[in-house]
């Protein structure tokens, strides 16, 4: 035989006592069935508080009531289609409901509601519901489980009198109906024959004892989920079903806020090594959640991850604690004695603290029950006064294969720590089933997050993008992103989840991800953004795993890095600003980024798609030193200068570039070798040296007051140099050189020169808008090392940055 417990939502609504039905028919054509049922759900919650009405003499408890009462009876009328078996329901029903009229009218009457008179108010919930399903399914017989559910009185409150139940539950069921409907939650006081009940979640126990003294093949728990999550499915989207669980890790998971099954549950069951199923009323053909005794050949360290919101850490502190026997009995025993339930421990080995952790509700209590037993110790300094933290979360990490498995602990810790989380509190058992710790509330959604995906238990690695600009850097790296998007989740188990998409004026966020087939249609309905709206909502969304990726050229934007990298927001930049910016500035956005565990990458601000940077840095990595640096770095530079001829002057070469895509908007920048010192600096500061942009030395092309005005003042005039550069390039041309806008940083000391190179020099070749790149070092100090290749161009840009982002999700 088995038992089936049916818990307050397979009953709440037409569709799922429905579905009740069949699953309960079904299974009894195969053997004999206990069916267990709770409340319909809410009803609880609504007795109690119809109770509370009652008591504080608000007649509003009439309307309650009858609210209670046209529920059962419209699920009555809908689901017993038998004129003569409805109406016998009816009676049944509404007798029940007289008995429960009256008592609640005398609770009115004499502004009373004792612990007695409440238990019996609840009992109703089952009782109804019960009858109801009884009445519903063929061939049932219903019984009362207050006739062998006994409990006794004890220190203050009702608890099972498990060997009297045993025989009693046996007794019953000495001959197995085919189908017997009971109702979970309610019991009996063996001494007095009052009603009882075995507290919240009882409908669950009320099902493992039966099953236990009746040595069941299975004990099913029907409910509206699936089975046991890895995690909570509202939280963590990629969470799973759990198909198998040990009973320990079940127990545990359930002690930290996993509200699949009540926890004493669990008990009765083990020791008969009877499974539990745990089944969706709502998706029967589901496999579900099987709980047994072993689990076997199950590879994973971890199980679940579960949290308890509303955790509260109390501090007891004193050097009067340091080695004297009996002051932990003392914190327990006082709070025991006064209901407080403690469910996380965590104690210094120097035992001068020990921090518990209780329920947001109990902290205050906790906090005065402990000052009062300390008075005497806190009045002569020896012990300090309770100190209480609120706000916090406490998160359990369940397995029994960690004990298995080394290193848990440090790869737990290290996640959380590289995603800008701290832990107050740990505790872990010698068994190493649990792993618990407390962090800030506000982190809780991240912490689930990120430990669910590092420990694999999502199918993909995540990585989060909020891409500002969408220019043509900021657009085409869309477009590559889209592209690839299948084939990295395929073969690279990596899912890339734009959440942020930010234009000059717009911005738009969705921590479950952006379409990209219609951002830009969706940004012009969004909000408009500013940089500290953008900022604000980023970090606010305190999302894991997350990228900021900046295709701009904004210095707003770039002020924004310091925020993201102290928020463990990871920073990939097209924009040159921040790594060119003062040293200082430089300097602590890449400490910043090393002391958080995040990733400062700028490989695009050199060589557009060319691996200079991250060249620079294996070398010095490896112990090499970076002695010279000679660099055409431009590519509209160097496309303006391969482009000039007798037919082409150089004020329309200039506009090609920037027709090209090759310039910056304001091509000035490029002329005026400010893009190129920029990136200049840049290498010069990654290859080990401080460099401020004013230290570079300039000798430049084109003359100052061409830099002042407006750009249309610019175009304007730029055609009075054309005769000038056409007479000096006919005499280079006569030489056989050419010229090249040449960026070297030699022993620290920086320059950039318009030179004339010969047909020998590596930059004599140089085509279109390629850039080049000479690295002298002390391992290649005769035959410098060289990188050349496109230097500019959205795609290449774009195709770099992609990389960049691609290096932070290979970590």
């Amino acid at each position: 035989m088995k038992v089936l417990k049916f818990g307050g939502t397979s009953v709440g609504s037409v569709k799922s006592i429905l579905s009740l039905k069949h699953i309960v028919e079904n299974e009894a054509r195969r053997q004999p069935i206990v069916v267990v049922v709770s409340a319909l759900g809410g009803i609880t919650d609504k007795l109690l508080s119809t109770a509370q009405q009652a008591v504080s003499g608000n007649e509003a408890w009439k309307i309650s009531f009858e609210e209670m009462v046209d529920r059962h009876h419209k699920m009555i009328d809908t689901i017993i289609t038998n004129t003569i078996d409805r109406e016998d329901l009816f009676n049944k029903v509404d007798a029940l409901f007289e008995q429960l009229r009256s008592i609640y009218f005398g609770v009115y009457l004499i502004r009373d509601l004792s612990r007695k008179t409440q238990d019996a108010i609840v009992s109703y919930g089952e009782r109804l519901s019960s009858n109801i399903v009884s009445s519903m399914v063929r061939g049932s017989m219903w019984m009362d489980s207050r006739e062998f559910i006994k409990t006794e009185f004890a220190h203050g409150k009702n608890t099972l009198d498990s060997v009297l139940t045993n025989k009693l539950v046996r007794d019953a069921f000495a001959e197995l109906p085919r189908v017997t409907i009971l109702p979970g939650f309610i019991s009996c006081d063996r001494d007095t024959g009052e009603t009882t009940n075995l507290g919240r979640g009882g409908s669950d126990y009320t099902a493992a004892l039966v099953a236990a003294a009746l040595n069941a093949e299975v004990l099913e728990i029907w409910t509206d989920v699936d089975g046991f999550m890895t995690a909570d499915p509202k939280v963590i989207r990629s969470a799973y079903t759990i198909d198998e669980l040990s009973y320990v890790e079940a127990m545990e998971l359930c002690n930290f806020g996993a509200k699949v099954i009540y926890p004493p549950t669990i008990y009765p069951v083990c020791i008969k090594n009877i499974p539990i199923r745990v089944k969706n009323t709502f998706n029967p053909e589901g496999r579900g959640t099987i709980i047994k005794g072993k689990v076997e050949n199950d590879s994973k360290a971890i199980r679940g991850i579960s949290s308890i919101k509303g955790t509260t850490l109390i501090t007891v502190s004193g050097l009067s604690m340091v080695g004297v026997i009996g002051v932990n009995r003392r914190i327990f025993t006082a709070l025991a004695d006064h209901g407080i339930s403690v469910f996380l421990v965590s104690q210094a080995s120097s035992e001068n603290s020990t921090s518990i952790g209780v329920r947001d509700e109990d902290a205050d209590k906790a906090v005065s029950v402990l000052n009062k037993e300390f008075e005497a110790e806190i009045e002569d300094g020896a012990m300090f006064p309770m100190h209480a933290e609120s706000e916090l979360a406490t998160i359990a990490v369940v397995g029994e294969n960690m004990k298995h498995t080394p290193g848990i602990a440090g790869k737990l810790f290290g996640t959380l720590g590289r995603s800008g989380i701290s832990v107050i509190a740990c505790a872990q058992g010698a068994s190493e089933t649990n792993i618990s710790f407390v962090i800030n509330a506000r982190y809780l959604r991240k912490s689930l997050n990120v430990i669910h995906d590092s420990f694999f238990l999502s199918e993909y690695n995540v990585l989060n993008l909020f891409i500002c600009g969408v220019g043509t850097v900021g657009g085409k790296l869309i477009e590559q992103i889209r592209s690839q998007y299948e084939q990295l989740k395929e073969h690279n188990r990596l899912k890339l989840n734009v959440v942020g998409i930010a234009s000059s004026k717009n911005a738009i966020f969705s921590r479950d991800g952006i379409d990209l087939a219609n951002y830009r249609e969706l940004l012009k309905t969004s909000e408009t953004s500013t940089p500290e709206k953008l900022r604000d909502n980023i970090i606010g969304m305190n999302i894991f795993n997350s990228v900021f990726v900046d295709c701009t050229a904004s210095k707003d934007i770039a002020a924004l890095y310091r925020s993201f990298l102290e928020h463990n927001v990871s920073v990939v930049a097209a924009n040159k600003i921040a790594a060119s910016s003062r040293y200082e500035d430089y300097a602590y956005l890449k400490d910043t980024a090393m002391r958080r565990g995040v990733k400062f990458l700028f490989e695009t601000n050199v060589g557009a798609g060319l691996p200079v940077i991250g060249t620079i840095n294996d070398l010095r990595n490896s112990g090499d030193k970076i002695l010279k640096i000679e660099a055409v770095l431009s590519g509209t530079l160097n496309f303006i200068f391969n482009a000039i001829s007798a037919d082409v002057p150089f004020s329309e070469t200039v506009r090609m570039a920037k027709e090209n895509g090759y310039s910056e908007p304001d091509p000035r920048l490029d002329l005026s070798g400010t893009d190129v010192i920029r990136k200049l600096v840049i290498l010069t500061r990654e290859a080990g040296y401080r460099v401020e942009q004013a230290d570079v030395e300039k000798h430049l092309f084109v003359p100052d007051d061409y830099f002042q005005g407006t750009l249309d003042e610019f175009w304007k005039r730029l055609p009075q140099l054309d005769a000038d550069f056409e007479r000096r390039r006919r005499l280079l041309e006569a030489e056989g050189k050419r010229w090249r806008f040449v960026a070297t940083m030699d022993g620290g000391k920086t320059s950039v020169e318009l030179k004339a190179v010969n047909s020998t020099h590596p930059f004599y070749n140089l085509e279109g808008s390629n850039n080049i790149i000479l690295l002298t070092t002390e391992r290649y100090k005769d035959y410098p090392m060289q990188i050349q290749g496109y230097g500019a161009g959205a795609s290449v840009t774009a195709a770099g940055v992609f990389a960049n982002i691609m290096s932070i999700a290979n970590v």
